[in-house]
């Protein structure tokens, strides 16, 4: 047992080690936005000059943004529901809780959108192993039949299956463990298909594409502007899963150190996708700025044409599968931690819930179309809007010296003077940069 900040004795599972929170943390960021938008963005904003604006934004948010969601939820003992109303009563205000709908919603909207990716995914993956992908005479139509309305209503539920399975089992014994199976296999597998793509011909054009710097597109707002929605969004910044798994976190781990290495890795995981993605499309001479259908219909014609592409096509969506499933974990416990502090439900109750509620509304938006809309919809309106409230709460609302105190907790050196200001005015300024543009770009993460 443990108490939070008010002393309340606290009941609730928790991350046995430092090594399982970061990892899960790790997972959360890990997803399709390292994979196929990260490549992407490099080439088509610059190459190597990209990364320049973008490296400055991760250590910028990582130091701040990420560091305050991990102490937040720590501090409070709970997710954003309880967080932000215990924040308000520190003021003797009311509605806290309220708020804390907005970012808890967000992520349930959010996992209910991915969780039907997950099932694409889970249906490329039997593709690959039965032969049914390769043998499609065209993988647009193939791809076109899956992402159909109802198109994939078997390999959806199996994707939420899985996942809420592992969740039923808690924090430790489900989230913990999966993690520190998935993640390391996730890395593993993706050196794995770096090393294949290396012997690719032409894929020298591909790493031009990605790490020669075109240094002219320094001087254009659009480089910088996504460069910033590319790291946000990369970081997992939403005001809720991060902040959830904060609540589990003890007291003795330095949140600055852990938000360092979440930053770094979900960054390296980045650069391999990056490495492996391109590099493969241009040695098939094929279309890098197809976006979403990169995933889908561009790589799958890379395997199809590849020598022994069947064994790579299983490795490279097994290790998919496994990034969507971690970031899918993060995005469901919003809701099923806040069933469970704020109504009084069981785990496996909430869990029931949280998963009817998935697949009830996700079979509804499985086709390409519905799915896009809906994820451009939450991304651009509501998730960043969480994480912009979640750093109100946390450097504005609560008492003066409070983050400072929260953030200090379990660190041996002493945060400098820099702390306030990147954290009440450069990140909450930043947040509220990304949400102004996501709105005016359409999205930029």
């Amino acid at each position: 047992m443990k108490k939070d900040s008010a002393g309340t004795v606290q009941t609730r599972d928790a991350f046995r080690s430092k090594f399982g929170f970061i990892v899960a943390c790790v997972g959360s960021a890990v997803g399709m936005g390292n994979i196929w938008m990260f490549p992407y963005r490099t080439g088509q904003y610059g190459g190597a000059a990209f990364l320049i604006p973008y490296f400055i934004f991760v250590a910028i948010l990582g130091f701040s943004g990420v560091v305050g969601e991990m102490a937040f939820g720590r501090a409070m003992g709970t997710g954003p529901l309880g967080a932000f109303g215990k924040v308000m009563e520190m003021r003797g205000w009311k509605g806290g809780r309220m708020i804390g709908m907005i970012p808890v919603l967000g992520s349930l909207a959010i996992g209910i959108g991915y969780s039907v990716v997950v099932g694409w995914f889970l249906r490329f993956l039997w593709g690959s192993l039965s032969g049914s992908m390769f043998h499609a005479a065209d993988v647009s139509a193939y791809f076109g039949e899956i992402a159909g309305d109802f198109g994939s209503v078997g390999w959806h539920m199996a994707g939420l299956a899985v996942t809420f399975l592992i969740m039923a089992l808690g924090v430790s014994k489900g989230i913990e463990k999966m993690n520190k199976i998935m993640m390391p296999l996730f890395f593993v597998f993706f050196l794995f298909l770096m090393v294949r793509v290396l012997t690719l011909g032409n894929a020298g054009e591909g790493y031009r594409y990605l790490f020669v710097p075109k240094w002219e597109y320094l001087a254009q707002p659009k480089t910088w502007v996504f460069a910033l929605g590319q790291a946000f969004f990369s970081l997992s910044l939403a005001g809720s899963g991060t902040l959830v798994y904060g609540s589990y976190l003890s007291k003795d781990v330095d949140v600055v150190g852990s938000a360092r290495n979440v930053a770094f890795f979900d960054t390296c995981a980045a650069i391999l996708a990056g490495l492996v993605v391109i590099p493969a499309v241009f040695a098939f001479g094929l279309d890098v700025s197809a976006g979403p259908p990169l995933m889908f219909i561009t790589l799958p014609e890379v395997f199809r044409q590849m020598p022994f592409g069947k064994i790579f096509a299983v490795v490279f969506f097994v290790a998919v599968l496994f990034a969507a499933v971690t970031s899918l974990m993060n995005l469901f416990e919003t809701p099923i931690e806040a069933l469970q502090a704020q109504f009084g439900l069981s785990r496996k109750m909430a869990v029931v819930i949280t998963a009817f509620a998935a697949a009830a509304v996700g079979v509804f938006i499985e086709s390409a179309d519905m799915v896009s809309v809906w994820m451009d919809v939450v991304s651009i309106y509501i998730i960043p809007l969480g994480a912009l409230l979640a750093a109100v709460m946390f450097f504005w609302v609560a008492p003066r010296g409070f983050a400072r105190e929260q953030v200090q907790m379990g660190r041996a050196g002493k945060l400098g003077k820099w702390f306030e200001p990147a954290t009440k005015y450069l990140f909450v300024g930043l947040t509220f940069v990304v949400y102004i543009l996501g709105i005016f770009y359409g999205g930029i993460g």
